[in-house]
């Protein structure tokens, strides 16, 4: 079993920065790609970011492609998403996810995660 806790997520005017932290209960963490997802008040939840196990290989969804970063550090057993010029479509409440294929590799459907955080608050006000 993998445990994910999320923090960092909070409200930021349109155009500010945040950064999202996971912290995976796991003694096998490079093992495992991980993502990130959202989910906006009645919409479906949809991908953000994913990252390879050992971080080399990232994919990103259009919506946030050059304004996101996915990043991790296998020694702490933590991914981030730094978020940057943000905007008010970016509200949602965000999720982490382990995939459930120990294999390391990067996945962006959802049903690839077998393991998801409680997810974070992340408003952006106009």
């Amino acid at each position: 079993q993998v445990q994910l806790v999320e923090s960092g997520g909070g409200l930021v005017q349109a155009g500010g920065s945040l950064r999202l932290s996971c912290a995976a209960s796991t003694r096998t963490f490079s093992i495992y790609g991980m993502g990130w997802f959202r989910q906006a008040p009645g919409k479906e939840r949809e991908f953000v970011a994913a990252i390879s196990g050992s971080g080399v290989s990232t994919r990103y969804a259009d919506s946030v492609k050059g304004r996101f970063t996915i990043s991790r550090d296998n020694a702490k057993n933590t991914v981030y998403l730094q978020m940057n010029s943000l905007k008010p479509e970016d509200t949602a409440v965000y999720y982490c996810a382990a995939t459930r294929f120990r294999d390391g590799n990067v996945y962006y459907g959802v049903n690839a995660y077998g393991y998801w955080g409680q997810g974070t608050q992340v408003t952006v006000s106009s």
